[in-house]
């Protein structure tokens, strides 16, 4: 008999804290779980709602430190063909370094004259020039990539004179 009434006072308590934590007013038990169903429902779509929202912002913050870390390098070079082995070479980067002397070997090695040129230190380097190829084989992701590698390469060089000067 004790047994019982223990079973009854713990149900009663469950349901008392059920009734509280749904804001039920109703006694009756069906009505009870029908309400703290409900709230489970809801509370799972808030839940999901929340993660949504979650990996929309992660997905934000990825974009932006992706935007950064381009900004950071910095780095430019746009190549356009005007005629048949003549090229307009447009050079953006970073100050420091030797730019002008690397870039410059780079169009030695690949056999390009630089007929005009506009170079500028101002806000970082920056070079316009037109150049002639001697060998009409040469095309523009060629030249581009050589440039990006001798842009490269003019910084860790420069890194490494800067250690050897810290000495």
């Amino acid at each position: 008999m004790a047994c019982r009434v223990q079973k009854r006072i713990s149900l009663r308590r469950k349901l008392h804290i059920l009734r509280v934590l749904t804001n039920s007013n109703s006694a009756k038990r069906t009505s009870i779980a029908k309400s703290a169903v409900l709230r489970l429902y809801k509370l799972k779509l808030a839940l999901e709602t929340v993660k949504r929202q979650y990996e929309n912002l992660l997905a934000t913050r990825r974009e932006c430190i992706s935007l950064l870390n381009h900004v950071k390098e910095n780095k430019d070079v746009k190549i356009e063909k005007v005629r048949t082995g003549t090229f307009m070479v447009r050079i953006t980067c970073e100050k420091g370094g030797d730019k002008l002397v690397t870039v410059l070997e780079a169009f030695d090695e690949m056999c390009l004259d630089v007929q005009q040129a506009r170079v500028s230190c101002e806000n970082g380097f920056s070079m316009e020039a037109i150049a002639v190829a001697e060998n009409q084989t040469l095309n523009v992701r060629d030249i581009t990539e050589a440039l990006l590698k001798a842009i490269g390469s003019g910084e860790k060089d420069s890194h490494k004179f800067d250690q050897c000067c810290d000495l």
